[in-house]
């Protein structure tokens, strides 16, 4: 399919002015922000970008194995991160942390609803405008292309339908709404495209897969680009191709340590699910598992054929390919079926694989990094000065390119904020109003107080693990990930007091944190530096931490 430019009147892919019309002293103001970009001789063209994003694809339970050749293509030829994490173990606020570069107490997405601030009016108003794609276009003169699933609302007609695109993006090719694999609809430049249930021309993955290759072909070869590719794959219906329909047949979900056991000492929500499960749940989460990695062969093939191309036309070695997800996902942990949005690794742990300039292949970084992080780090890459933001990551790009002695945060902060009504679920007459999410045999994946903020922390003699839950109870989970590393057994109640309520006290710092704030020294950071008189209010009480009014 041959690609259209966005709006009438402007300069085709190949043209050699695809930004709007400007004088020459004004094309250098506009660019004059990207100009820097460290380590790029004067005269050698800015490097490319692209993101690969995935749709609930684990990494603690394999989910990276069917992908051999996207293993190595990108990861041997680069470096993966075995501690990449999500500040939000759901889609929509996810998806908003990677395009802002904030936690979501600062982009304010705090679910999948409209409600929820996902691609709402409000979202459109304040964010979209200083995604990191709006600064690369504006600032930075980069081409930019969307493929794919954006935001689980997009689309709705109450925020302005399929007819909005957001600014920043040369060309959009977006999904209305969430993931599928046929029988769906496209906004192309918003304008609407339906397509059926055809294979060979509707198969979402490959459609991507085509059109990217498209823009490839006819962008202009005077502006880098940026790529933002977003599969479906491996988000349910887990529709497969044909071709992949029979594969990993003798393939089950790991039987690891946590796999149908009940979730004792955890907050009630994990601890309703129903232990031992039914042999019925079983087979429908071994099922779910399976079809998951049948369908992410398609966007194997997908990896395959960008490189492919970038190789043939000469792009490969100018070009940073950044691989991930939006979130995890879980299959039987804790007897819960299958879903995400809990706090443990399975759930807000992701791969992240990278290649491009300066970057030696075969490499591993276990360095604490989250999505927050990948914003930053294009911008840096095009050479933004990143102080102009008020993103709240960090550059990646000191890693990639193998800095020593260098300074890295020890901490993350994960939230999330439960959605669940104040009916009863027809399906589960007998259950409480106010959970969601319940199935198989009515086991609960959420509920409206299932509201929790962690600090991640990961540092040379430390691996842990601090949750608190927005309940009557004020339910606190804690882990030490070295010596449990399957988060059996909270230890909130044994473990040494100081140490508890230094890690209270930085949650309650992370959680009010913004921009430069996210990044000051954690809990076993050298500099950090803990007054426990900071701990107590006036009247001598403990103080507590408290929930953004945004996440309530």
């Amino acid at each position: 399919m041959r690609l259209l430019p966005l709006a009438p009147g402007r300069p085709r892919w190949g043209s050699s002015r695809h930004l709007p019309s400007c004088s020459p002293t004004l094309l250098l103001l506009v660019l004059g922000g990207c100009l820097g970009v460290s380590g790029v001789a004067a005269g050698t063209r800015r490097p490319n970008v692209v993101l690969l994003l995935t749709d609930d694809q684990d990494e603690v339970l394999g989910g990276m194995t069917p992908l051999k050749k996207t293993r190595a293509l990108i990861g041997e030829m680069g470096m993966t991160f075995s501690s990449a994490y999500v500040p939000s173990a759901l889609c929509c606020p996810s998806r908003a942390s990677i395009l802002t570069g904030k936690y979501p107490h600062n982009h304010h997405v705090v679910n999948n609803t409209l409600e929820g601030n996902c691609s709402s009016k409000s979202w459109q108003k304040i964010q979209e405008p200083n995604t990191f794609p709006a600064i690369l276009r504006s600032m930075c003169g980069y081409q930019t292309f969307f493929a794919g699933k954006y935001l689980n609302e997009y689309g709705a007609p109450d925020a302005g339908g399929l007819e909005h695109v957001p600014l920043g993006w040369s060309y959009w090719y977006a999904l209305e709404k969430n993931s599928k694999y046929y029988n769906y609809t496209l906004s192309i430049n918003g304008k609407a495209r339906k397509h059926g249930e055809n294979y060979s021309v509707d198969y979402l993955t490959d459609v991507l897969a085509n059109v990217s290759l498209d823009f490839l072909n006819y962008k202009s070869n005077f502006e880098p680009f940026f790529m933002m590719i977003a599969t479906p794959a491996p988000h349910s219906p887990w529709t497969a191709a044909p071709q992949y329909q029979k594969a990993f047949q003798s393939v089950f979900a790991p039987r690891n340590k946590n796999f149908n056991i009940h979730g004792t000492n955890k907050h009630w929500l994990i601890r309703q699910a129903k232990t031992p499960m039914t042999n019925s749940s079983i087979q429908f989460l071994d099922n779910a598992f399976r079809k998951r990695w049948q369908t992410l062969l398609s966007v194997d093939d997908l990896v395959e054929k960008l490189i492919k191309r970038l190789e043939f036309t000469g792009e490969l070695n100018n070009t940073y390919i950044f691989y991930t997800s939006d979130n995890g996902y879980h299959t039987g942990q804790f007897s819960l079926p299958i879903d995400k949005r809990q706090l443990y690794e399975f759930d807000i742990k992701v791969p992240l694989l990278v290649r491009g300039p300066g970057i030696k292949p075969n490499q591993t970084s276990k360095m604490l990094v989250a999505n927050i992080d990948l914003g930053p780090t294009v911008l840096d890459i095009a050479g933004y000065d990143l102080n102009k933001t008020q993103m709240d990551g960090m550059s990646l790009l000191p890693i990639l390119r193998g800095a020593s002695n260098l300074t890295w945060r020890s901490d993350v902060l994960v939230e999330y904020q439960g959605e669940g009504r104040n009916v009863t679920d027809p399906t589960c007459p007998s259950l409480s109003p106010g959970v969601s999410q319940c199935f198989p045999d009515c086991v609960c994946e959420d509920a409206y107080n299932n509201t929790y903020a962690c600090v991640r922390t990961m540092s040379a003699l430390w691996n842990l693990q601090y949750c608190e839950f927005d309940d009557q109870e004020v339910f606190v989970e804690v882990y030490n990930l070295t010596a449990d590393p399957d988060q059996i057994t909270n230890i909130a109640k044994n473990i040494d007091p100081e140490l508890l309520g230094k890690m209270n006290y930085r949650l309650m710092m992370l959680q009010s944190c913004s921009g430069p704030t996210c990044r000051t020294p954690g809990v076993f950071d050298p500099g950090y530096r803990f007054d426990p008189r900071l701990m107590f209010s006036n009247r001598g009480s403990v103080r507590t931490r408290r929930f953004s009014k945004h996440l309530l």
